[in-house]
C-alpha cells in the first residue's frame, strides 16, 4: 500500500482545550523538552498576517514556555516570513503552551472584554 502523507493541524503531542488563560488553549499530552520545535504557527506573505492551528490557539503569558522564532524565506520566486513555535523551557505533560503576544498590543480594557487591540487598530 503507498505511504500518503495527511494534512495534521497539531503535533500528535498537542491538543487543544479549554484554557484558564482565555477561551481555548494548546496543551501537552506529554512532556516536552526545551528546544522543541513544534512547527509553523504563522506566516506573513506581503501585508497579509496568516495564523496555523499553533498559531491561532496559543495564549499570552508574560512569562511564556514557548517564543514564535522568525524565519525569512526568500529567492527569485517568493518572499515571505514564518514564524515557528519553540519550547524555550521543558514543558510537563497537561500544561499549556504560551507565548507573549508580539504581533498586536494588549489592552488591559479591551482584555477585560476578551478582546484585543491590533496594529491596525481593529478589535478582534
Amino acid at each position: 500500500m503507498e505511504k500518503r502523507l495527511v494534512y495534521k493541524p497539531l503535533p500528535s503531542y498537542l491538543t487543544i482545550k479549554t484554557s484558564k488563560v482565555n477561551g481555548l488553549g494548546l496543551f501537552t499530552l506529554e512532556n516536552i523538552t526545551l528546544g522543541t520545535n513544534m512547527g509553523m504557527s504563522h506566516m506573513k506573505i506581503k501585508d497579509t498576517l496568516f495564523r496555523t492551528p499553533l498559531g491561532g490557539f496559543i495564549n499570552h503569558a508574560d512569562e511564556p514556555n514557548c517564543a514564535k522564532v522568525e524565519l525569512l524565506m526568500k529567492n527569485d520566486s517568493f518572499d515571505y516570513k514564518k514564524w515557528n513555535l519553540m519550547t524555550i523551557k521543558d514543558i510537563k505533560k497537561g500544561e499549556e503552551l504560551t507565548v507573549q503576544y508580539t504581533f498586536y498590543n494588549i489592552n488591559d480594557e479591551l482584555n477585560s472584554k476578551n478582546s484585543v487591540s491590533f496594529k491596525d487598530g481593529a478589535e478582534r
